[in-house]
């Protein structure tokens, strides 16, 4: 899991984390994370992709797509809420590594530079979402200002 998108994480910092993780797969179509609901896991998805949708009046908005060392379950990690989107499995078979939040919050409560690391993996990742999002919004404003 070096290659993961929590660059800050060393390898040693993966042994400890890993000892932890479960690999699960997910079927095209499954839900991975379901909106609106607790989220109780931290996922890392290996092989596949998958979709962040948004429920609407009637229908579902991607605002995202995930593919191998993305993270997924973040939010509701750092948020302590339900789940704001839900992550559905794009491919024939999604494979993931999944940590159970409380497990997870006792490994960093035990190992405090794992943890600033892994915020940091986290709070990086996260500002880099915001801009590609901001970037997305500001696209489509100017599209409709130009309509």
């Amino acid at each position: 899991m070096a290659g993961s998108r929590l660059n800050y994480l060393t390898s040693n910092d993966w042994v400890l984390i890993q000892a932890k993780m479960l690999r699960r797969t997910f079927k095209l179509g499954e839900e991975i994370i379901s909106e609106g609901e607790w989220v109780h896991s931290l996922y890392v998805i290996r092989r596949g992709e998958a979709s962040v949708e948004l429920a609407g009046t009637g229908s579902r908005a991607i605002v995202a797509s995930l593919g191998p060392q993305d993270v997924c379950g973040e939010i509701s990690f750092l948020g302590q809420c339900k789940a704001t989107a839900a992550v559905i499995a794009g491919d024939e078979e999604v494979e993931v590594e999944e940590i159970n939040i409380g497990e997870l919050r006792k490994i960093l409560e035990a190992f405090p530079r794992l943890a600033s690391r892994f915020y940091l993996s986290l709070a990086t990742l996260l500002a880099l979402r915001l801009k590609e999002t901001s970037g997305e919004l500001a696209r489509e404003m100017t599209l409709r200002d130009r309509r």
